[in-house]
């Protein structure tokens, strides 16, 4: 009796510590912005200035290949379940865009797990998940722009925005992300929350989507930025299945320089001409300048941090929704299943609990995120999840890590919604493309267009990390090319894909 009265106690006292352990959360997650556009990464263009991130970088562990969502709501919703696309059961659009629906009995969101465990939850800027963004429910506090709910509001990604607090709508103007950082930077020092909670706060910027409209401040930023042209901005694209041939964002002008087609950038809710013009290098120009005022964002938050004397006590994790392409391939947006289009930053800071100044090259999920809070926060997943703890990784970059990223594109479907393809193309087709699925693993990336009778993509991403070389057309890979795609169908069966039972016939590339 004694031993087991000790051995309970112990018990007791190990998890009162791992509670009193408990680290906050900052999880700034932004949106549509490249890993591209901040200066720690190889890929950035030598001219861009992000401080502040890269300070952040150089204070945890840089992934240099995450791939955390294909579009707005969909990468959101993998951020709320733990699931890709096809396991977010009842999620669906309803009525005018971006109108959405999901039962929160059927499609729970894990924050609420958080709050049964004594977090404080909270959120801050964009929601695009649905038009319950539920408050009292998911969040102790919420200061958020909500898309679904407010339709008419939808395109404004600036200024003049709609904001529900804690479930009241005020119409707030200046510029948003200013907005939201001071609203986040007022939790961080204590507003709207118990000090002797951890607390998880959920970032979500609205730049730098379209318009990607700058603070006035920034307007003048970057004057002499150059920007080379992508080698397969204009088509044909050989190699590639026959939607891609129709791909042409941009076309060339009387200078013969690259404009974008139309005359300006237009989206679902959105539209505009460019700040300074409509070449392709006036509008990355512009995109670069409203990264400046995330950047600044960032400063903010972590200065909040170190003032408060919460740093050493709050894993920061940066990111974004997905990325976003500028002429590679001919693209202006995100949606497509290529590295340019997609790969987005992913920095995860805790001085004291990971590694600083550590670049980890393995690639990693978006659905690799939840797990990860829930292992640093002490809390058992609450349910089966699609991603893994990154903290193996964190330790050791060089570590073995047998997870490939599934990802998979099914438009406005979502859950089993997605396990049969549509016959109505405004279902099957997202500004011009098609559903899709890819897996990567190591330095490979297996993509199978989900239209009957297309070919397979392969790339080798360490030798062809422009993505321009499809290997499924060269006898030499071809059992590289099987494996993948055997891989391919047992992920999806393993993660409770539907839609693999449905897949279109393949077209030989031979």
């Amino acid at each position: 009796m004694g031993c087991c009265c000790f051995a309970l106690m112990l018990v007791i006292a190990s998890s009162c510590a791992a509670a009193e352990n408990r680290p906050n959360i900052l999880f700034i997650y932004t949106d549509d912005q490249s890993h591209r556009t901040v200066g720690c990464y190889e890929e950035a263009f030598d001219w861009v200035q992000t401080p502040n991130i890269d300070r952040l970088a150089s204070e945890g562990v840089r992934f240099t290949r995450a791939y955390i969502g294909t579009s707005c709501a969909a990468s959101r919703a993998a951020m709320l379940t733990g699931h890709l696309q096809f396991g977010v059961e009842t999620m669906r659009f309803v009525g005018e865009y971006p109108g959405s629906h999901y039962d929160a009995e059927q499609c729970p969101f894990w924050p609420r797990v958080f709050r049964e465990h004594g977090y404080v939850t909270a959120q801050i800027g964009k929601w695009h998940t649905g038009n319950d963004s539920g408050y009292g429910r998911d969040w102790d506090y919420q200061a958020v722009w909500n898309r679904p709910a407010h339709p008419d509001n939808a395109g404004n990604y600036y200024d003049d925005q709609l904001i529900e607090i804690n479930g009241k709508t005020h119409r707030v103007k200046g510029y948003a992300t200013d907005n939201y950082t001071q609203w986040a930077e007022e939790f961080i020092r204590g507003k709207h929350r118990q000090d002797d909670k951890p607390w998880y706060l959920w970032l979500c910027y609205t730049a730098v989507h379209g318009p990607f409209t700058p603070a006035q401040r920034h307007v003048n930023a970057y004057l002499n930025a150059t920007v080379p042209v992508p080698a397969d901005i204009y088509p044909p694209r050989r190699g590639k299945p026959a939607y891609m041939q129709k791909i042409q964002s941009w076309v060339k002008s009387s200078a013969g320089q690259p404009v974008m087609r139309g005359g300006g950038f237009t989206a679902a809710t959105v539209a505009g001409k460019g700040l300074y013009g409509n070449t392709l290098a006036d509008w990355v120009r512009q995109y670069h300048q409203g990264v400046s005022a995330i950047d600044e964002g960032v400063g903010r938050l972590i200065r909040a941090l170190e003032e408060t004397g919460q740093r050493k006590d709050t894993l920061v994790v940066f990111t974004s929704d997905q990325g976003f392409a500028w002429g590679q391939h001919g693209f202006k947006l995100k949606i497509a299943p290529y590295d340019a289009n997609l790969r987005a930053p992913l920095i995860i800071s805790h001085p004291g609990r990971v590694p600083q100044e550590t670049v980890c090259c393995t690639p990693v999920s978006g659905v690799d995120l939840p797990p990860t809070f829930f292992r640093f926060a002490g809390i058992a997943l609450p349910w089966e999840m699609h991603g893994h703890d990154l903290t193996p990784l964190m330790d050791d970059p060089q570590a073995s890590w047998p997870h490939p990223v599934l990802l998979t594109q099914s438009h406005i479907r979502f859950g089993s919604d997605s396990d049969t393809l549509p016959v109505d193309e405004k279902e099957m087709y997202s500004s011009g493309v098609p559903w899709w699925i890819f897996l990567v693993k190591g330095r490979y990336k297996y993509i199978r267009t989900l239209i009957q009778d297309q070919i397979e993509e392969l790339y080798d991403l360490e030798s062809d990390p422009q993505e321009l070389h499809n290997l499924a057309a060269n006898p030499g890979h071809t059992a590289r090319l099987r494996q993948f795609r055997l891989e391919t169908i047992n992920e999806l069966r393993q993660k409770g894909a539907g839609i693999v039972d449905n897949l279109p016939r393949i077209k030989s590339a031979f």
